[in-house]
């Protein structure tokens, strides 16, 4: 018997509770929708009201932590929960460097965290991050401190602290300490409960996200970019299929990965096959 045999239909997300943050929108809700015809129940978490097809939705708003944690507590209703997707996240210009840190690490980290005890042994959770974590090792000693602060209020705080040092543009700090938590939690909740955690790192993709950033991601900036794989910016869906991937049991021995899902860009600037000077750098 084969795995997927062993496994039945769905890549092992067949009648299985799947707990999606983002959900209504982008990558997040090319995810849900995926799900959902994998015949997963799927139960979405997002600021607005989702257009695809879900088990249930909780409206939550990740920068409001008592909220993040009424929420994850509420959820152990449809528990024991099999999969988790933290899809959930914005570009810094919304509302600032410091918002941007607290949605896009502080308040994912927390609802995770919260909602680990309605989370099944076992169990996989996969988030997205970004090629603009691709620098995360020349901060990893200022990310080891940050990562150090559990209580979310008290990491807020560190980074009010010192702003300019310590989130920087927001967008590129968050997606790093995306990283270094799911690296080292990985460990943690493999060793006592067997759960797997990984992130992705996609480059522009073509989603709401990006046609909200023009002031930075402009269309000449993304004309420039180096799409080796597809030649053009990837689409949600695209981004989506390789979350599904690593979360999904077939990949039981993949934990604490961070996986470029960049078409190549990452790994090209590393090895010299193509220069950051397009992007200043």
């Amino acid at each position: 018997m084969s795995n997927l045999d062993g496994l039945g239909q769905g890549l092992g997300y067949k009648d299985k509770t799947v707990v999606v943050t983002g959900g209504a929108s982008g990558m997040g809700e090319q995810v849900a929708r995926i799900l959902g015809e994998l015949g997963a129940k799927v139960h979405i978490v997002d600021i607005q009201q989702p257009k695809v097809a879900h088990a249930s939705f909780r409206q939550c708003d990740l920068s409001d932590f008592a909220q993040v944690r009424a929420t994850a507590a509420g959820l152990a209703d449809v528990g024991p929960i099999d999969f988790v997707f933290p899809c959930a996240g914005l570009p810094p210009h919304i509302k600032g460097p410091l918002y941007c840190m607290r949605v896009n690490y502080i308040g994912t980290r927390l609802f995770v965290e919260s909602l680990l005890p309605s989370v099944r042994d076992g169990a996989g959770i996969a988030l997205i991050s970004s090629d603009a974590a691709m620098g995360w090792q020349k901060n990893l000693a200022q990310s080891l401190e940050m990562l150090a602060i559990s209580d979310p209020d008290e990491a807020y705080a560190w980074c009010e602290a010192d702003p300019t040092s310590r989130v920087r543009d927001g967008y590129t700090s968050s997606k790093e300490m995306l990283v270094v938590w799911v690296q080292n939690k990985a460990v943690e909740l493999g060793n006592t409960r067997r759960i797997r955690l990984n992130a992705i790192g996609p480059c522009p993709t073509k989603t709401a996200f990006v046609d909200q950033s023009k002031d930075i991601m402009t269309d000449e900036f993304i004309a420039a970019w180096p799409f080796p794989s597809l030649g053009r910016m990837a689409t949600a869906e695209e981004q989506a299929w390789p979350l599904i991937l690593i979360n999904s049991p077939l990949c039981g021995a993949v934990t604490g990965s961070f996986l470029y899902t960049d078409q190549g860009f990452a790994s090209g600037v590393f090895t010299g096959a193509i220069s950051p000077a397009f992007m200043g750098g």
